[in-house]
């Protein structure tokens, strides 16, 4: 994406809302560039009329007006400030926003392809550059251009032939602009980097905060983080270096400048060619043109850092989900709630040589429960995975009742489905609300019968807050027991029809398995099933059993027949055997 498509874009999405605010911030900034040119203007009268002609009647006069001008400029300045700063905060939230909706919207494969850390970053830094760009590279482009076109028309109005020297510093100013602007974007991009960097490391020091304190790593982890801060502290005072590359450049050909223009006004002065006041004036004049010079210098910086952004951030925006919402087609009526694949292979990356699944052909049966076994890594989550769309196979059909689910309502399809997983996943809020999220139309009498199904009411009415207890990130305040059965709770709340099971008693101890247990029956009571469990005491009573290795289905039939005809089955039974 080039600059300019990159400008178009960030003007038609967001700066467009509000056209109001920037017309009147050049509002305002024409009168900070009027106020300016007539300081040094009202400097040719000050000096002719009060100093040399000693006239008294404007002995109150211009000074009252040099306070009007300052003054004006001052509000004006601050004003047109605010109003931008407004705008680039009302920008930056929208920017976030679409940034959000993109994250929550986007396909789960393109969510696990970057670390949460780098996103956060784009979040964050990203976002602050762009708007760095609108509240301070084009307020000064508004003001201190519009001010530089005042102070050369008070230069060339108290003298030409000085004002032509003084202007050719400007074309070094730009190529100075030019050269610096090229190299603040590649160096905004590796301080970019550094911070999705330190954002994936201080989210893996929170998330294995145990794991470092067991493996006594804490000395380890504290040089790890040193790195990752010195880096990212590294690229900012290279961002600040290039940024201020300018000045010293800005003020030698200032100081030639000057040099050469007192040189040649002496010369014009002695010969009686410029009057001393026309002289002040314009050197005044030049002078209060440095400063919007050197910023329109470095402008280029600030617009740079912006664009470099926003290559980042606008295809993130601008996702193109792989899995369609179909929002358009019908939504599916389950009848019996049968499940076919049909020649399913399933990869997580392109490559299909390293599928997942191969050529799975098999059938739930609706109202049932179906089990699959298998060693880890076999493939029996990728397939559950299916059936809700979280991936999409990369051939084969999945049919639901008959129905092909690529064309059915996504969110119809979703609305049939639970899914109690062995990797729970809860909020950092309240026991209530993270049990409600199943549904958020829920009464509250429906809330407290599910817990009370799925065996949480005992532990939660142990706590000092009940269902109002906040339960910290990912129910870290929560055991693995109490979190599982919350997660329970929620499938019972939803009530959908079918239900997936992916080692669901995993985190349970014997007594607590026993009892969630009971209450599973209850939850896939003629309800479709598809149960993961590596403890096969939990699946012997299945309608069919599935046994899976390495992505394909090496034999199927109920507990008995799977005991007599599949050596892995019965392998898998005997060691469980023996281990009890």
């Amino acid at each position: 994406m080039t600059n300019i498509k990159i400008l178009k874009r960030l003007y038609k999405d967001y700066t467009k809302n509000y056209l109001d605010k920037i017309f009147l911030a050049v509002f305002f900034s024409i009168l900070v560039a009027a106020s300016t040119s007539a300081t040094a203007w009202l400097l040719d009268p000050a000096i002719d009329k009060i100093f040399l002609n000693k006239d008294q009647s404007l002995l109150l006069v211009i000074p009252f007006l040099i306070v009007i001008a300052f003054a004006t400029k001052g509000v004006s300045l601050y004003v047109a400030r605010v109003l931008m700063i407004k705008v680039a905060e009302e920008v930056k939230k929208q920017i976030q926003m679409d940034m959000l909706s993109s994250f929550i919207k986007a396909d789960t494969e393109y969510i696990e392809n970057k670390h949460t850390g780098k996103y956060i970053s784009n979040l964050n830094f990203d976002v602050q550059q762009i708007t760095g760009m609108l509240s301070n590279s084009f307020l000064a482009l508004f003001k201190d251009g519009l001010t530089l076109i005042g102070l050369l028309s008070v230069m060339f109005y108290q003298n030409w032939r000085l004002s032509i020297i003084a202007i050719i510093m400007i074309p070094f100013a730009s190529i100075t602009a030019k050269k610096l602007g090229k190299r603040i974007g590649k160096v905004v991009t590796e301080a970019q980097e550094k911070s999705g960097d330190l954002n994936k490391y201080l989210i893996d020091i929170f998330k294995n905060h145990k794991i470092i304190k067991i493996f006594q790593r804490e000395s380890y982890e504290f040089e790890r983080s040193e790195k990752f801060v010195n880096d990212l502290k590294n690229k900012s005072i290279k961002i600040a270096s290039v940024y201020h590359r300018a000045n010293p450049i800005m003020e030698i050909l200032t100081g030639i400048m000057i040099a050469i223009l007192i040189f040649y006004s002496g010369k014009l002065i002695m010969n009686d060619q410029l009057s001393l006041n026309n002289f002040f004036s314009f050197l005044a004049a030049m002078m209060l043109a440095y400063q919007p010079v050197k910023s329109l210098a470095t402008i280029n910086v600030g617009i740079g850092q912006g664009l470099s952004a926003g290559k980042r951030i606008l295809p993130i925006i601008d996702i193109k989900n792989s899995i369609n919402l179909n929002k358009e087609k019908s939504n599916i009526v389950l009848k019996n709630g049968d499940i076919e694949l049909k020649g399913i292979n399933f990869s997580y990356s392109t490559n299909l040589e390293n599928r997942v699944l191969k050529d799975i052909n098999i059938k739930i049966n609706g109202k049932k429960m179906t089990a699959l076994v298998g060693q880890s890594g076999s493939g029996k989550s990728s397939l559950l995975s299916l059936i809700p769309r979280i991936y999409d196979p990369k051939s084969g059909i999945l049919e639901i009742d008959g129905k092909n689910i690529k064309d059915v309502n996504l969110f119809s399809l979703r609305k049939e489905i639970s899914i109690v997983d062995q990797n729970v996943t809860l909020f950092d809020d309240t026991i209530f609300n993270n049990i409600k999220y199943a549904k958020p139309d829920a009464t509250d009498e429906e809330v407290h019968k599910a817990a009370e199904q799925s065996m949480c009411q005992d532990f939660i009415e142990k706590l000092e807050n009940k269902y109002q207890t906040m339960i910290g990130e990912n129910g870290v305040r929560l055991s693995g027991g109490e979190k599982q059965r919350l997660s329970i709770a929620r499938a019972f709340l939803k009530n959908s029809k079918i239900i997936l099971l992916d080692e669901a008693t995993s985190s349970l101890d014997s007594e607590t398995e026993e009892k969630i247990q009971t209450a599973l029956d209850k939850l896939t009571l003629n309800k479709t099933t598809v149960v993961i469990a590596h403890r096969l005491s939990t699946i012997l009573n299945s309608d069919r059993i599935y046994v899976m290795d390495k992505g394909i289905v090496l034999d199927s039939g109920n507990h008995d027949e799977l005991l007599k005809k599949s050596e892995t089955y019965k392998n898998f039974y005997d060691k469980q055997i023996s281990k009890n």
